[in-house]
C-alpha cells in the first residue's frame, strides 16, 4: 500500500491575534513530523463567517489521501467551524490536541484552547467520531510519548488492513480456541488469513536444490550452539522445509506463518517443526506460532505494527502463587533470546529427532497480550507485568536429561488470580516494555474491549 500519512489542522477563533495561532500551529506541526511520519497540513482555520478558511483547509487535505488527523486546536473556537473541516473525513481516526498557555512577562497567557477542545470533544463523540483527546500543559514538555502512540496506533491499525498470515492447515489438535471467523477478522482487524496445504510444502521441499540445502546447514551450526552431537540429517530436513515454506512467504507477501504442529509437522512427516520456526525467523523475518493460532498469530502482528518487536509466544505451565511460568517447547525468535542461542536435540514421547532450542529468554518489564473471540465479539486480554529467571523446571516426557525449556516466571501486574479469571488461551503473545497504551489505542481503533 501507498505510505501511511497524517493529516494537520490548525484552529483559533477569528479575533484571537493571529501570529498566535500561527506560531504555536506551527510547532505543534513541527513536532509532529519528528515523529517520522508523512504530515500533510493546512494552514490554521478561523471562524470567518463564509467559511473560507475551512474551504482552502479541506481543500489542501483533500490533495492527497490521509490515513489520520490531528486536529490542532491553538485557541478558543466555535465547535461549526472545526466540524465544517473534520466531517469530511470522518472516515479515518482523529487526534483532538489542545494546546496551552504560555508564560510572558510573568504571567500566564491563555487563548482558551482547553475551552475550544471540550466543547468540540462533546460534540465529536455525539457525532460518532473515532477520536482521542490529547491535551499540552503549560510549563510541561509536550505530550510526545501520548500523541507517539496514537500515531503508532493509527499506522498500524492501517497496515493490518493489508496483512496476510500464511496457516499450514487447520485447527492442529482439534483445538477450539485456534479457529477463526474469517469475515468478521477482516471486517475488525483486517487481516487476511490464508490457507495452505502440508501437501504443497512437501511438493516444494523437493524442488529445493542440494547445495541450497547444504548453505542453511552450515548456517544453523554457525548460528548456534549445539549442546550435544547431532548429524546434518534432521537439520536438512527441517531447512528443506522452511526454505519451501520461506518461498511461499516471500510470493505470497505473508507477514506471519502458523504451522500445523502435532497433527502435521510431527505426526505425518516426523520432522517437529522447531528447527523451520528458528530458520522462517531468521530466513524471512516473519512471526510465527505454532499448532494454526490464528488469533495468537493476529496479536503477534498487532504487536509487530505497534512496536516493531519480534512479538514471540509463550504457552503456560504453571501458575504458583505470585508468578505464571511460561515457556515453550519448541523454539524463541532471536530478538527473545538472553545470550547464546542453544539447541538440545531430544527426543519427546514417540519422536526422536527433536532440535529443541533450550536459550535463555529475556527477562525484565514486559506487556502480555491475546486477541480473543467470544459469542460473536473481540476482546483483547492485557497485562503488564515483570519478567525474571525461572526456578529449575522440566516439562515431564523428555528423555533424559531432560532439558530446561526457554521460559521465564511473570508477575503480572493485579496478581495471578486476576489474570487467570480473564485468560482465553495457552498462548500469550510478549512484548517488552510497557506498550500498554499503544494495545489500548489500537483496540479503541478496532472497537475490541480490553479486559
Amino acid at each position: 500500500m501507498r505510505e501511511f500519512t497524517i493529516g494537520f489542522v490548525p484552529f483559533g477563533e477569528v479575533n484571537t491575534p493571529p501570529e498566535a495561532i500561527a506560531r504555536r500551529a506551527a510547532e505543534a506541526e513541527r513536532r509532529l513530523r519528528e515523529l517520522g511520519y508523512p504530515v500533510r497540513a493546512a494552514a490554521p482555520v478561523t471562524d470567518d463567517e463564509a467559511y473560507e478558511d475551512a474551504g482552502r483547509a479541506v481543500e489542501t487535505l483533500e490533495q492527497q489521501p490521509i490515513d489520520a488527523l490531528v486536529v490542532c486546536i491553538a485557541g478558543w473556537i466555535p465547535t461549526h467551524a472545526v466540524i465544517r473541516v473534520i466531517d469530511r473525513f470522518r472516515h479515518v481516526p482523529m487526534l483532538l490536541w489542545s494546546l496551552c498557555g504560555w508564560e510572558e512577562g510573568g504571567k500566564l497567557i491563555s487563548t482558551a484552547d482547553q475551552a475550544g477542545a471540550t466543547a468540540l470533544s462533546y460534540a465529536m463523540r455525539g457525532m460518532g467520531y473515532r477520536y482521542r483527546y490529547i491535551y499540552s500543559v503549560a510549563g510541561q514538555p509536550w505530550p510526545a510519548e501520548e500523541i507517539g502512540d496514537w500515531c503508532a496506533a493509527c499506522a498500524a491499525a492501517y497496515e493490518l488492513r493489508d496483512a496476510r498470515i500464511g496457516s499450514a492447515g487447520y485447527r492442529d489438535m482439534l483445538l477450539y480456541g485456534t479457529m477463526f471467523d474469517g469475515m468478521s477478522l477482516r471486517r475488525v482487524v483486517g487481516t487476511e488469513i490464508e490457507p495452505f496445504e502440508l501437501l504443497e510444502v512437501v511438493q516444494e521441499a523437493e524442488k529445493i536444490p542440494d547445495e541450497t540445502v547444504a548453505e542453511a546447514v552450515s548456517f544453523v551450526r554457525a548460528a548456534f550452539e549445539f549442546e550435544t552431537e547431532c548429524g546434518d540429517e534432521p537439520i536438512e530436513r527441517s531447512a528443506r522445509y522452511a526454505l519451501a515454506i520461506a518461498r511461499r512467504v516471500r510470493r505470497r507477501g505473508y507477514r506471519a506463518v502458523t504451522l500445523v504442529d502435532v497433527d502435521g509437522f510431527k505426526k505425518l512427516l516426523g520432522t517437529p517443526p522447531a528447527m523451520i520456526f528458528m530458520l522462517l525467523d531468521r530466513l524471512c523475518g516473519v512471526c510465527v506460532i505454532p499448532e494454526n493460532d490464528i488469533l495468537g498469530s493476529v496479536t503477534q502482528l498487532m504487536v509487530r505494527e505497534l512496536t516493531g518487536q519480534a512479538a514471540g509466544y509463550l504457552e503456560f505451565y504453571e501458575f504458583f502463587e505470585d508468578a505464571l511460568l511460561a515457556g515453550v517447547p519448541d523454539f524463541i525468535p532471536l530478538e527473545l533470546t538472553l545470550g547464546t542461542p542453544r539447541i538440545h536435540p531430544a527426543a519427546f514421547g514417540k519422536l526422536s529427532t527433536s532440535l529443541l532450542n533450550v536459550s535463555k529468554v529475556r527477562d525484565g518489564e514486559v506487556t502480555l497480550a491475546r486477541l480473543l473471540y467470544l459469542d460473536g465479539k473481540y476482546t483483547m486480554h492485557l497485562t503488564r507485568g515483570t519478567a525474571r529467571q525461572p526456578r529449575a523446571w522440566e516439562e515431564c516426557g523428555w528423555e533424559p536429561p531432560a532439558p530446561q525449556l526457554p521460559s521465564l516466571e511473570i508477575v503480572p501486574e493485579g496478581g495471578v488470580r486476576a489474570f487467570a479469571d480473564k485468560v482465553g488461551s495457552q498462548h500469550v503473545i510478549v512484548a517488552y516494555g510497557d506498550v500498554t497504551r499503544r494495545i489500548r489505542n489500537l483496540c479503541d481503533l478496532l472497537g475490541i474491549e480490553v479486559l
